[in-house]
């Protein structure tokens, strides 16, 4: 019997990655595109264009294609969230029991709105465990002692702000926090952050600790990288296992060539 898998679909290339995974598995991919993504048409079965303020819509096209399960996937910009009206009657629901516009909050709403009409939202790392970073340093150049120190102690703080619910990523130098990730996103906070520090920054991202992956998974790709070079970073480090890198070759190529460090980091680095 034919399974359908509702892609629910933000900008950039996971969607169509997930997709691709997703069909070799034996799934029958229905996506809802929303805005800026990219082309998913030759990724999926089928692509619905969808809207945020369109909930009850989506819902509607999920029951008449009997998916199944879904998958959350892609960026959904957290400005655009923020300032979107209400949208149907559906959607000021979510809005209601979500109590507030926090990302995890309207998600966690949007999934069990989805598992109340039988359809399962799926852990991301189903198609994507391959691409998690373990442990270890993944650069040319490994970190200096006094690096590492900054390492460790980002951590700590990153952790604590994912817990919050606030970000992933801060910045460091010299002991000191030069910018901590909020709505703009890593790649915008990683830009302040180096402006400020100056060259020798150290930017760490990490994880909440009960992290739900079918929300999102924390990723870092060329786009990351590209902003700690352009900011003079001297390290980049991720926590381990927890975080992946999609474009792993073309990372491992621009970090090396920066002479950055690239670590994935645990308790214990």
């Amino acid at each position: 019997m034919e399974r359908t898998l509702g892609l629910i679909a933000g900008a950039g290339g996971l969607p169509a990655l997930i997709a691709q995974r997703a069909r070799t598995q034996g799934w029958r991919v229905v996506a809802f595109a929303f805005s800026a993504v990219t082309d998913l048409t030759a990724a999926v079965d089928r692509v619905v264009p969808s809207r945020l303020t369109e909930v009850g819509a989506v819902l509607e096209m999920l029951g008449r294609e009997r998916a199944t399960a879904a998958v959350l996937c892609g960026r959904f910009s957290m400005g655009e969230v923020l300032r979107a009206r209400a949208g149907d009657d559906l959607g000021r629901d979510l809005a209601t029991r979500a109590g507030s516009r926090v990302d995890v909050k309207l998600v966690e709403a949007v999934i069990a709105t989805l598992a109340s009409v039988g359809i399962e939202v799926l852990d991301q790392r189903e198609f994507l465990a391959d691409f998690l970073l373990a442990a270890g340093c993944w650069s040319h150049r490994v970190p200096t002692e006094p690096e590492w120190s900054e390492i460790r102690h980002g951590l700590a703080l990153a952790r604590q702000l994912a817990d919050h619910r606030i970000g992933q990523t801060v910045v460091l130098r010299h002991g000191v926090v030069t910018a901590v990730e909020a709505v703009e996103g890593t790649t915008e906070a990683i830009r302040r952050g180096t402006t400020l520090a100056g060259p020798g920054a150290v930017v760490v991202k990490a994880v909440a600790g009960d992290h739900d992956y079918r929300i999102d998974t924390p990723a870092i790709g060329v786009e990351t990288i590209a902003a700690a070079v352009a900011g003079g970073a001297a390290v980049l480090a991720v926590e381990a296992g927890r975080v992946i890198s999609l474009e792993r070759t073309a990372v491992l190529e621009a970090v090396d060539a920066a002479g950055m460090a690239l670590v994935s980091a645990d308790d214990a680095g």
